[in-house]
């Protein structure tokens, strides 16, 4: 795992037990690298040893120059995630939009595809702009604090771009309302992007957080309250990883086994 900061990452315990569990003579470590380093990693990528990584902010971006090939799934969001060496040479990814789409599934049969609300515009919006778009949804309402001068263009949909003030606006013809903000994330758990005389809005949504400790914020909290289907981000981080994994090594993620570490780790359950 690349990035800056590091040390809170979860995907060294995921992907280590998933080396342990195929008994792969193989480690998976954090590296904080800062940006004057990315020559050194980039000599180092080409080690023999070097079998992939991760990227983490602030790097999805700056590190596209490094790798040989880009493959779709990372040319469609322009950033790359995950970094796979084949036949020597580096290959660039981004299984975020899978991640983000996978713990969706069991809502597709009865989720109208009609408009899809996004709380925040920050590198996470990417991947769920790019998951909403490919379901199909014919409007997508980005929320930020400063919508003045943001643009957000899309192929496939009609963007709308507001402030927290007026998103209750869009409310009525949403069928999903996604937090890509790190609103509710601990410390901070009484946060929320939405505020509980605004919680009537969430009824018969199917409400996204893409935080996953705690296990229920602030925002998961309300979406109850209002009788919505919710669900958090700990199934995106499991499904990014797994897909990550699968292009590493060919094998399947025991996304059972990763979900259980994870949950023991982060709810001490």
């Amino acid at each position: 795992m690349v990035g800056n900061p590091v040390s809170h990452s979860l995907s060294p315990l995921m992907h280590q037990t998933a080396l342990d569990h195929f008994q792969f003579d193989a480690t998976y470590i954090a590296l904080n690298l800062r940006q004057a380093e990315i020559s050194t990693f980039a000599a180092w990528c080409n080690r023999d040893e070097f079998l992939g990584c991760n990227i983490t902010i602030p790097f999805k971006n700056m590190l596209l120059d490094l790798v040989d090939v880009i493959d779709p799934s990372a040319d469609e969001i322009g950033a790359i995630n995950t970094i796979a060496k084949k036949n020597g040479k580096l290959t660039g990814y981004n299984t975020d939009v899978y991640g983000f789409l996978k713990p969706l599934e069991k809502f597709l049969d009865t989720l109208e595809l009609s408009r899809a609300i996004i709380f925040g515009t920050g590198g996470s919006s990417k991947a769920v702009k790019k998951g909403l778009e490919k379901l199909g949804f014919d409007e997508l309402v980005f929320v930020t604090r400063n919508p003045v001068g943001k643009e957000i263009n899309s192929d496939y949909a009609t963007v709308y771009v507001c402030d927290y003030l007026l998103w209750t606006d869009y409310a009525p013809e949403a069928s999903i309302i996604v937090n890509s903000t790190p609103l509710g994330m601990s410390p901070q758990t009484g946060n929320s992007p939405v505020q509980w005389k605004d919680v009537s809005h969430l009824r018969e949504k199917v409400c996204y957080d893409l935080v996953y400790n705690p296990p229920e914020t602030e925002f998961l909290k309300q979406a109850s309250h209002s009788g919505s289907h919710y669900l958090n981000g700990l199934d995106m981080l499991i499904y990014q990883g797994s897909r990550s994994f699968n292009i590493w090594t060919g094998n399947e993620f025991p996304v059972k086994l990763i979900r259980k570490k994870l949950k023991n780790h982060i709810y001490r359950v």
